[in-house]
């Protein structure tokens, strides 16, 4: 016969006591490189932001190249524009290459007939297996389209 924790076992013995309420499970701790990662692009991000944009000036800049190739340019730098300049291109090369590694990682997965009716087949994405396009890739898609014309 079995004994439940906490009652008398039936011939009379001594009762056994019930496990102890332990701590329930915990949650795992968090992984500090998520959140340092997150701050990271927040930062690069803000960083971005605050920096003047330089898009309507550049095509002024365009004529006034000199035999050398180079523009004598005469500008003010505010201290954020400098900050991001210092960083931008290496900044640019990590997102660069962190877009090439996601859009390898987030490929269609070759198509195996899930059904014999080759219309109502679909492809799965080879990392995440979410139904292509995968959210992962429709949201490189989406931000590296650019903004909406409309």
């Amino acid at each position: 016969m079995h004994s439940q924790p906490g009652q008398p076992r039936r011939g009379g013995g001594r009762r056994v006591a019930a496990e102890p309420p332990g701590p329930a499970h915990e949650a795992p701790a968090a992984d500090g490189r998520a959140e340092t990662l997150r701050q990271y692009l927040e930062t690069v991000q803000a960083r971005t932001q605050g920096a003047a944009s330089w898009l309507k000036s550049s095509s002024h800049f365009a004529q006034l190249l000199n035999r050398d190739g180079f523009v004598p340019v005469t500008a003010r730098f505010t201290a954020g524009d400098l900050a991001f300049l210092a960083g931008a291109r290496e900044e640019l090369l990590r997102f660069a290459e962190l877009g090439l590694r996601l859009a390898e990682l987030h490929q269609p997965q070759e198509a195996s007939p899930l059904t014999s009716d080759p219309g109502s087949q679909f492809q799965r994405c080879r990392s995440c297996m979410w139904r292509w396009p995968c959210p992962t890739f429709r949201i490189l898609e989406e931000v590296l389209a650019g903004p909406d014309p409309a």
